[in-house]
């Protein structure tokens, strides 16, 4: 038996075997973070191959392969291993995100995906050495440029306007099919195709953001319904990137200042403060206030924290929610327009002063106003311009107005708030169906269907979608005039609750609502049930009384999602 030990042979052999495996200098230190043997071996293994070193992986990347049983563990670290990280640039986030894709298949119950989807890679660097461009890979996208090149393009980040969303794209097509085709509209900062790590194949969409604006509309231009392949045709438009909150729950005595050094604490990147003040006294705020950020990242770092519940803001848990993003209407469609939007008036402005201020510079078709702006619609836009010229900044009974074109209509917002309406509707109708809760009636809000509120004559029918559909963001000169609030001035604070989203069993808030349905569900005037809504709704009020026919109860951000 000694014999057979010294020679290798015999049960001892495979110790021997082990002991000649090469180990890196940092086995040990993989044992000591808490790794299995066989999985401390196969990461080492992965260092010793190059494909990655022990400084490409933090810490958390570490505990987080911990978590798994010893085969989930080497198998995610195989798929690690199989991949290819030449263009991944943050291999520890990488490394996480396949953690994440293997946990979401084993609760689907799917197969490892198959390595072999996936772009051609040598189409891709080829791709690369004529552009000179970078590729960052993660999980969850395949992130071309940005920036570009200095040959290309010098300077800041460009501004809104110049991405574009691209849909519809066919799921096993990537750089080398998107590039050559959307940089003959203008040079590209950056291309980010969106990627589902369960399959390898993209998502079907991506962005395009361009060096200038012209160059992203030229795009929409030349490829919106563009056959990339037979039968295949992809979508293309002008995208806006989300970068403001809409956040309810604010004290109505908070200054702007006191909310942007509030907010400021909680938060990172918040760049302004959108704050709506009451017409009849502008010492106090609406109850609610947008908030803006650099960008849409650090917006939705905000959201999250902000809804997490645990951060409050003047010993409150706020209401948050996505504002519709503003979008630049087409210079030759504003071109056109021969709207004004009027602001800042006096509560002693009417309509008729209106129409004598304005009437001497063209003949009008019709004024409106609304609290304490207006919309003048001018027969020639002519009129339009001279009356801008010639008022702008003038003072009208005390206080000096402001006037802008106003934006025509979006059709987009239109059809996302026939959306939100169309599912209250729904909810309404299974109230009457289903019987609703054993609670008391509800409260009566000050909505704005029927007589009171903005509801218009029918004659207003073409009008509505200037002062309804699509409303004026009045306070913010710097881009557009979007209202998002539309409908929800004099937001109350609501109820507390997980999330800023109204507590169960707590008083509901009043606000002004949307236009209610008509018929049984939409408080006929009968006066059916329905629940009132404080922030975003406190379900299960306690403090509800019986509501009048046409008197909707829809106080907080619906109107923003």
């Amino acid at each position: 038996m000694a014999a057979e030990h010294v020679n290798g042979n015999g049960t001892e052999e495979p110790m021997d075997t082990y002991a000649a495996v090469a180990q890196s200098e940092h086995m040990q230190t993989l044992l000591d973070a808490g790794l299995p043997q066989k999985v401390a071996e196969k990461l080492d293994e992965i260092y010793i191959s190059g494909l990655v070193t022990h400084s490409d992986l933090d810490e958390r990347a570490i505990e987080a392969l911990k978590e798994f049983n010893e085969e989930g563990a080497l198998a995610v670290l195989q798929q690690f291993k199989d991949s290819d990280l030449s263009h991944v640039q943050n291999k520890s986030a990488f490394l996480c995100g396949v953690m994440k894709t293997y946990r979401q298949r084993e609760k689907q119950g799917t197969k490892v995906a198959d390595s072999s989807k996936g772009p051609d890679e040598s189409k891709i660097k080829a791709l690369l050495e004529r552009t000179g461009y970078t590729l960052d890979v993660t999980t969850g996208q395949r992130k071309y440029g940005g920036p570009p090149p200095d040959f290309v393009h010098t300077g800041q980040q460009p501004s809104v306007g110049t991405e574009i969303f691209v849909g519809k794209i066919p799921r096993d097509l990537f750089e080398d099919e998107l590039v050559p085709l959307f940089e003959k509209a203008g040079s590209i900062w950056d291309l980010r195709l969106m990627m589902d790590p369960l399959t390898g194949l993209n998502r079907g969409y991506a962005f395009v953001t361009f060096c200038t604006k012209e160059a992203a509309q030229e795009a929409v231009k030349l490829y919106n319904n563009h056959e990339i392949r037979p039968g295949k045709h992809i979508g293309v438009c002008i995208s806006v990137a989300n970068n403001r909150l809409f956040v309810g729950s604010i004290p109505k005595s908070k200054t702007k200042e006191q909310i942007v050094e509030e907010f400021s604490k909680v938060t990172e990147g918040l760049t302004d403060v959108i704050l709506y003040h009451q017409p009849d006294d502008k010492k106090k705020n609406r109850g609610f206030c947008f908030l803006e950020y650099e960008d849409h990242k650090t917006a939705a770092q905000a959201r999250r924290r902000l809804m997490s519940g645990k951060v409050k803001v003047w010993g409150n848990v706020v209401t948050v929610e996505w504002a519709d993003p503003i979008e630049d209407p087409d210079p030759e469609v504003m071109a056109k327009v021969k709207v004004l939007f009027v602001r800042n008036l006096a509560n002693t402005v009417t309509e008729e002063i209106l129409e004598k201020a304005f009437g001497q510079f063209g003949k009008l078709e019709r004024v409106k106003k609304l609290k304490d702006y207006a919309f003048i619609h001018f027969d020639e836009r002519v009129g339009a311009v001279k009356a801008m010229e010639e008022m702008n900044g003038k003072e009208l009974e005390g206080e000096n107005i402001e006037i802008v074109f106003a934006k025509p209509p979006d059709q987009k917002r239109k059809e996302r708030k026939a959306q939100r309406q169309a599912a209250k509707n729904q909810m309404y109708d299974e109230y009457y169906y289903y019987g609703g809760p054993h609670m008391p009636p509800p409260s009566r809000g000050r909505g704005r269907g029927g007589r009171g509120g903005y509801g218009y004559p029918s004659d207003y029918y073409g009008y509505d979608d200037y002062y309804d559909y699509y409303g004026y963001d009045y306070h913010n000169y710097r881009g557009g005039y979007d209202d998002p609030f539309y409908g929800y001035e004099d937001f109350q604070v609501g109820a507390r609750g997980r999330g800023g989203r109204g507590a169960r069993g707590a008083a509901p808030s009043r606000g002004r609502g949307a236009v209610p349905p008509r018929g049984r569900a939409g408080y006929s005037q009968r006066g059916g049930p329905g629940s009132a809504r404080g922030a975003r709704g406190a379900r299960g009020g306690a403090q509800q009384q019986r509501g009048r026919g046409g008197k909707g109860v829809e106080a907080g951000p619906d109107l923003l999602q």
